[in-house]
């Protein structure tokens, strides 16, 4: 894992690809409680025997359930150990180009865009390829913005 302690080895590395994450593979508990907590229940995800039936041949993970896997992703490839706090800023981009079957199995592949200086430190842009194992393309594709405070 890759741990950058200062904002200038933050700068250094923007462009880099920074690694590829463990795969994980996505249960239906994961789902299921990703729909309590969120209240999405929509048959596609949570109903077992009707998905069976439907477009994908079973149930699938939310697109959101996939975007709030970055934190973890994140952990397993780099961490950001800079002497200020820490902000999650937003989102530029995300996409959802393929839907992921409970059981399959993701990881993602990270890599920094740009490092601008702001006010309060250093705006930084993170780029997620959230791939599904055996599938040519991604489940999620996500640029997100944190601030690194000075």
């Amino acid at each position: 894992m890759r741990v950058f302690s200062t904002l200038d080895e933050v700068q250094a590395a923007a462009g880099e690809e920074l690694g590829t994450s463990e795969w994980l593979e996505i249960s239906q508990q994961q789902v299921d409680d990703f729909a309590e907590a969120t209240g999405d229940h929509q048959w596609i995800h949570v109903d077992v025997e009707r998905a069976k039936g439907g477009p994908f041949g079973t149930t699938i993970a939310h697109g959101y359930l996939t975007l709030a896997l970055l934190p973890l992703f994140t952990s397993q490839v780099f961490s950001l150990e800079t002497p200020g706090a820490k902000l999650n800023y937003g989102l530029n981009k995300v996409r959802f180009p393929t839907p992921v079957p409970v059981g399959s199995r993701v990881r993602a592949q990270i890599s920094f865009g740009d490092v601008t200086d702001v006010a309060a430190g250093k705006q930084l842009i993170q780029r997620y390829v959230i791939e599904i194992e055996g599938q040519d393309k991604p489940a999620c594709v996500a640029e997100t913005v944190v601030l690194l405070l000075s």
